[in-house]
């Protein structure tokens, strides 16, 4: 292990190989304090980033955060490193990575094509050398394109998840919030429940209603309920219609363990999404959420920071070509992100990381109610990842989440970023509203009327008890 140092504000500083330096660089938050591995002082953070910035970038390949031999999430980034793609800076230095990113001649296609030769370590690094508003400007320029029933990822567009979440899956409760969110123009990433049950006969209920609004409307969008990939697994096996997968990742062996999972798991889930074959555009059949912290809170980061370890969460998701992830950014709570501060900090360089590996990262901009946030703070955070070319937020009724007892972003959030930012929802999707007359051709709301075509259909539908 190499160690490094630099010497700042009249005193030589030391860094006890890569894990302590990207700990010690890592912007102020609560988390990496709790861990015991944050810098002790604005000065230490400012002599680790300036020792950083030196550090070449093939050093990531030849030192490990986390040892090869114990970790499989180690394994996967590094024996699938393509080094054909990373050829191209393979010569920088993470600082002068930084600068190459920052570049104007440094466009989407130039991104696209390294982005298979970045390790999340790399990613995670050079972050830590950037203001808001590089890990912004970079963000937009990376483009990642997913499909399954429609195409998501697209330049000037922002998809949302609609959450229709009851906290007894009371099935008309689902589909009010479900009609409800569609009437707003939100459902064209997903149409996600989070259940409160574990039951495999409720969840299958879940599955195929969800499936039936899809298919009696004709929606251009995909359902997922949101349970653990083994309860999926069974669904498959007995010939419910999933869509999509999902499944809560970590960027640790150990966090993974802790979730009931591994990659071989993962393997066998995606395999099985994929014989089903129901996708119409694609086969982008994974739904993944991460948050940083998540390793923290499970004793499983070794000594990592949690930046460090949510970026390798991505190195996760990028094997299984997701049709969406997204970080759950202030879910965890101010014991890993402190204040609103922390927490938009924590969500740019979440999205820039993401984009910067090849995934395609949504948000839930998001706070429990006992940390030192507000609206305003997730109004500015969801501002600032639109602008960053954001693929995807959260469309919860009234931004309350009545289940899982959090906020985050309602409906008209999205109206709001949509219209300011000049954002359009998915082009697939964009037809259906306007066929629906939910919206005109440019996009807009129409006037809610009780002669919806959507609602007349529904009508004529009834929810199974």
């Amino acid at each position: 292990m190499a160690s490094y140092q630099h010497t700042f504000g009249g005193e030589r500083w030391h860094f006890d190989g890569l894990r302590d330096l990207l700990a010690k660089a890592t912007p102020l938050r609560s988390g990496d304090a709790l861990a015991g591995i944050a810098a002790a002082s604005a000065v230490e953070r400012m002599a680790a980033r300036m020792a950083l910035a030196e550090v070449p970038l093939k050093a990531f390949l030849n030192e490990a955060v986390i040892p090869y031999e114990s970790d499989e999430v180690t394994r996967l980034i590094l024996d699938t490193h393509d080094t054909a793609a990373f050829a191209p800076i393979a010569h920088l230095t993470v600082g002068d990575f930084r600068n190459w990113l920052l570049a104007h001649d440094t466009d989407s296609a130039a991104l696209a094509a390294v982005a298979p030769g970045i390790t999340p370590e790399m990613a995670a690094a050079v972050s830590k050398l950037m203001r808001n508003q590089d890990l912004i400007a970079v963000a937009r320029k990376c483009r990642v394109v997913t499909r399954f029933r429609n195409t998501l990822g697209l330049p000037d567009r922002l998809a949302v998840r609609l959450q229709p979440n009851h906290p007894t899956d009371d099935l008309r409760g689902i589909a009010a919030s479900m009609i409800d969110g569609l009437l707003y123009g939100a459902g064209d990433a997903v149409i996600g429940v989070n259940p409160a049950t574990d039951s495999i006969a409720a969840l299958t209920g879940l599955v195929q209603m969800l499936g039936e609004v899809i298919a009696t409307l004709q929606i251009p969008t995909q359902a997922c309920v949101l349970t653990h990939v083994t309860n999926t697994l069974q669904m498959i096996e007995h010939g419910a219609p999933v869509d999509l997968v999902f499944q809560s990742i970590a960027g640790t062996e150990a966090a993974n363990a802790g979730f009931g999972i591994s990659l071989a798991l993962l393997k066998e889930a995606r395999e099985a999404a994929l014989s089903l074959q129901r996708g119409t555009l694609g086969d982008n059949v994974m739904y993944f959420e991460t948050g940083q912290g998540s390793a923290l809170s499970a004793n499983a980061h070794h000594g990592v920071d949690q930046q460090t370890c949510e970026a390798r969460a991505y190195g996760v998701a990028r094997a299984f070509s997701p049709l969406l992830t997204n970080t759950v950014v202030g879910f965890i709570g101010p014991e890993y992100l402190y204040d609103g501060k922390q927490i938009i900090r924590a969500g740019l360089e979440d999205h820039f990381c993401g984009k910067l590996l090849g995934v395609p990262l949504g948000c839930d901009v998001c706070y429990t109610n006992h940390a030192e946030a507000d609206s305003d703070d997730m109004d500015t955070l969801m501002t600032l990842l639109g602008a960053a070319g954001l693929t995807f937020i959260m469309g919860v009724p009234g931004a309350d989440d009545i289940m899982l007892n959090y906020q985050s972003t309602s409906f008209h959030d999205a109206l709001y970023l949509r219209e300011v930012l000049g954002l359009r929802c998915a082009p697939e999707f964009a037809a259906w509203l306007e066929r629906m007359q939910i919206t005109d051709a440019g996009g807009r709301l129409l006037p809610a009327s009780a002669s919806h075509p959507a609602l007349t259909q529904l009508r004529q539908w009834r929810i199974g008890a």
